[in-house]
């Protein structure tokens, strides 16, 4: 049995149906295949605690909504309803003292807090601020919908193009660590910005990557929930797809990448079904996964192959455990700033520096801390749907290692989930004390080979299938022959978190491969120029 397709994505996570979306409506005969049932990759919300709390077992914070063209291309909100909440107190550090950090939507609320540990650190706060604020407007936010320039010239250009490409420049050469010092002297404010800006990927003493710091310390207050939970986004992007005509095959097993000499013809089920491509294929999963098992070693060059298998994966991935609780928790910080109990994201254990590098040191000794530290938010605080009434869902998110000692499958013991459950759930009741056991009426941890487990392009549990660091970055990402999406295989397309701008659901990636999928094809692109990207372009931008 053989069909025809225009185009062929595989893997209808974000990526994926982003870039179906828009090559859908751009008139192409498309077809998404995915492994699992679900559609929606990370963007899942499902009850795996007790009936009526929807846990967001994957991505739940959103991070680039006020920048993502595919939500305005889509019409997302006016067509579909989707809401993105943004609470006005996004982070919050609770110390043992009772005192707190807190980060606010609102700068100088932002700077009254921080003044509580150094007036100094407020008032580099207030000017950081508006540094990072200028870099994120001006670069890095539109840089993540356009096509990324080779290193040097984008190092040329950045120092040619003002004061922001020079400031750029130097952080980059900086690490994590070195700007969060340099900004601030307080040890407390440190170990928040530094979680900040290292939470999502990057080692905090690596240089070579240090111009996501201000993307990051700049997003720790602009992050949202999405209302209904993350499955609403999914939602939203496959039916805009089907609606233009664009065919989705769930319980997908693909055998191979079907070739033609050089170039990708089409591809071939496990079952013998022959789906065909006439234009191109889009492979939103790993390169491992792409290159050496869908298109064959016997089909790529050796020192391709070399290139592929020089992937590293994260250093770290994530142990989440989901909360189905009698009521909010009540934070014991709250007596000195009430605020704290609406928070969206806490910041637990870490009270210094060297608390939290010890910690990821540790991690890349393949240890787990036994006194855990992680970050946690409380959902239905601030969208009640996603728990009964009066009662309040959950998540405790642990960065932890893949491999324990060289142990991945201690992960799915039943009796170490509880010691680690256990563990974490004694830090939270540490700083919010009515989090007594009797009021976790359920728990469902998630834990590194978990991730692997359900998400295959995610292997050791790498949430961004892939490092973040300088090698395999910007336009090297997955590497030098793969640029800007296209690959040495004719007709084929590196579309998701492997390749450019990288993880989370940022839609960049798909973005990007479908622009440069709809000029390569001679489809007609009916989306615009995202408006800031044309701003920043005026401003002597290299995008």
């Amino acid at each position: 049995m053989q069909e025809n397709y225009d185009v062929i994505i595989i893997g209808a996570g974000p990526n994926g149906l982003t870039a179906a979306s828009y090559l859908s409506k751009a008139g192409q005969k498309v077809l998404l295949l995915e492994k699992r049932i679900e559609v929606g990759g990370g963007l899942a919300t499902e009850e795996i605690t007790l009936p009526d709390y929807f846990h967001n077992t994957h991505a739940i914070y959103h991070l680039m909504a006020d920048y993502a063209p595919p939500l305005k291309d889509f019409e997302v909100e006016s067509r579909y309803g989707l809401q993105f909440i943004r609470p006005e107190l996004q982070f919050a550090l609770p110390l043992s003292d009772g005192r707190s950090l807190c980060l606010y939507t609102d700068v100088e609320k932002t700077c009254q807090s921080i003044a509580q540990f150094s007036q100094k650190d407020a008032d580099s706060y207030r000017e950081a601020h508006q540094r990072f604020q200028k870099i994120t407007e001006d670069f890095m936010g539109p840089a993540t919908y356009c096509a990324p320039l080779p290193l040097l010239e984008q190092v040329i250009q950045l120092e040619e193009s003002g004061d922001v490409g020079k400031d750029i420049n130097y952080l980059t050469e900086e690490t994590p660590e070195a700007i969060v010092n340099d900004l601030f002297e307080n040890d407390i404010v440190r170990t928040m910005m530094l979680y900040i800006a290292c939470h999502w990927g990057l080692q905090y003493d690596a240089g070579g990557v240090g111009y996501m710091v201000p993307l990051l310390i700049n997003r720790a207050t602009n992050y949202r929930l999405c209302k209904g939970g993350s499955h609403r986004l999914s939602n939203a992007l496959t039916k805009f797809m089907l609606e233009y005509g664009g065919e989705i095959l769930t319980n997908a097993d693909i055998k191979r990448i079907i070739m033609e000499g050089d170039t990708a013809k089409g591809v071939e089920m496990g079952n013998g079904t022959r789906y065909m491509a006439n234009k191109a294929i889009i492979s939103t999963i790993d390169p491992h996964q792409t290159f050496l098992k869908l298109v064959g070693k016997d089909n790529l060059a050796e020192d391709f192959i070399e290139k592929v298998n020089a992937w590293e994966w994260e250093h770290w991935s994530l142990c989440h455990l989901h909360l189905a609780l009698e009521e909010p928790p009540q934070f014991a910080a709250a007596a000195k700033n009430p605020d704290i109990n609406n928070a969206l994201v806490y910041v637990l254990g870490y009270e210094s520096t060297e608390q939290l590098k010890k910690h990821w040191d540790e991690m890349g000794e393949g240890k787990l801390s036994d006194t855990p530290a992680f970050n946690c938010c409380f959902p239905s605080v601030h969208d009640p749907y996603q728990a009964p009434p009066n009662r309040c869902s959950g998540l405790i998110s642990q960065m932890a290692p893949y491999n324990l000692n060289g142990d991945k499958e201690k992960w799915l013991r039943m009796k170490f989930k509880e010691e680690c459950a256990e563990k974490q759930l004694a830090v939270l009741q540490k700083y919010a004390p009515n989090m007594t056991r009797d009021k976790v009426l359920w728990w469902n941890m998630t834990t590194p080979a978990d991730i692997e487990n359900k998400f295959v392009n995610m292997v050791q549990g790498s949430i961004k299938q892939g490092a973040y660091d300088s090698l395999q970055m910007g336009y090297n990402r997955p590497n030098e022959e793969c640029p800007n999406h296209r690959t040495p295989i004719k007709n084929l397309y590196i579309g998701g978190a492997s390749g450019y701008p990288g993880g989370l659901v940022t839609f960049g990636a798909g973005y990007g491969t479908a622009n440069v999928v709809a000029e390569d094809i001679g489809a007609e692109k009916w989306w615009p120029v995202p408006e800031h990207v044309t701003a920043a372009r005026a401003k002597g931008m290299p995008l």
